[in-house]
């Protein structure tokens, strides 16, 4: 039999409709479900290469703790307030004993990459490559008025390190080749892929400034910040690795000027100057089938089909 709904029309349209607060409530949820999105999307290649090293989860979680300590003070000074233990508690969500464990600054033993001596010749030497390939190989120290490593390693480092500091160290990285008083570069770029830390050091830069600009953009900067790409899906591997030599051609050319801005804005600035820019581009391509089989758990062999 069939039965009709109790109690008036009006009070089932109170029941239906929602307070301004819980409309509130609401949206603020569904915006920490696409934060995390998002930071569950940037997190998964930093787990994978975590995870590489031999990385526990205690180790990221207090990495992640003493972070957003530091990122809730930062946020706190930005708004001319010298926060207390409980304002970063509430703004953190850990407890005041967590707050109070960061009593240290975050371990960082990575070179800064943006201050190696080391890009910075390899990268000067490539401009100068690229307007005159005579120039691919050079004297180690000077003969004459001529280009010499000695005074281009002295010039890219503002004389703070010495150049055969600096030439061991692009030896031991496969960069550059010796002989008989020479120096020839044989390098495309400061890409020290024999040296792990290296290797490490620009990652975090790299990546933390393409992720600084993002975040910026998101959070509202004015003026936006460059930080675009283009993408496509449904194409074949074979494409997707041509698709990629073709931006590295590309990127060459950009790069020499890039490097004739970046050097000509480096020598008219100041000794106290302390603007820094970092610009990159990045290509990326796999089988997304593979991603997305390796996203799904397999089902317990113990506990039967899953359906």
């Amino acid at each position: 039999m069939a039965t009709k709904p109790t109690g008036s029309k009006n009070a089932r349209h109170e029941r239906g409709r929602r307070s301004p607060r819980e409309g509130i409530a609401e949206n603020r949820q569904v915006q920490l479900a696409w934060v995390l999105a998002a930071c569950a999307r940037v997190l998964r290649p930093l787990v994978r290469l975590a995870l590489a090293f031999g990385v526990k989860h205690g180790h990221l979680e207090v990495l992640l703790r003493d972070i957003m300590v530091d990122e809730a003070r930062r946020a706190w000074l930005e708004k001319g307030t010298e926060p207390n233990i409980s304002q970063l508690s509430v703004t953190t969500g850990l407890n005041r004993k967590a707050v109070t464990l960061k009593v240290r600054e975050i371990a960082d033993d990575l070179p800064k990459s943006e201050t190696s001596s080391e890009a910075k010749t390899i990268t000067l030497w490539l401009q100068m490559f690229a307007d005159d390939p005579k120039l691919r190989s050079l004297p180690i120290v000077a003969e004459g008025s001529g280009p010499s490593f000695e005074t281009l390693a002295r010039h890219a480092s503002r004389g703070n390190v010495h150049h055969r500091t600096i030439l061991d160290e692009l030896l031991r990285l496969n960069m550059v080749s010796e002989r008989d008083g020479r120096v020839e570069l044989d390098a495309a770029g400061f890409v020290p892929a024999n040296d792990v830390k290296e290797m490490l050091a620009f990652l975090g830069d790299n990546t933390r400034d393409h992720l600084a600009a993002a975040v910026a953009n998101t959070l509202g900067a004015k003026p936006p910040l460059l930080e675009r790409s283009v993408f496509a899906g449904g194409i074949s591997l074979q494409d997707c690795e041509r698709i990629h030599q073709f931006v590295r051609e590309r990127w060459s050319g950009l790069h020499h000027d890039l490097t004739r801005e970046m050097t000509l804005a480096y020598e008219a600035a100041d000794k106290g100057a302390t603007g820094r820019i970092r610009v990159g581009i990045y290509t990326y391509y796999e089988d997304a089938a593979a991603e997305t089989t390796a996203q799904v758990p397999a089902a317990d062999s113990s506990s039967g089909r899953s359906g």
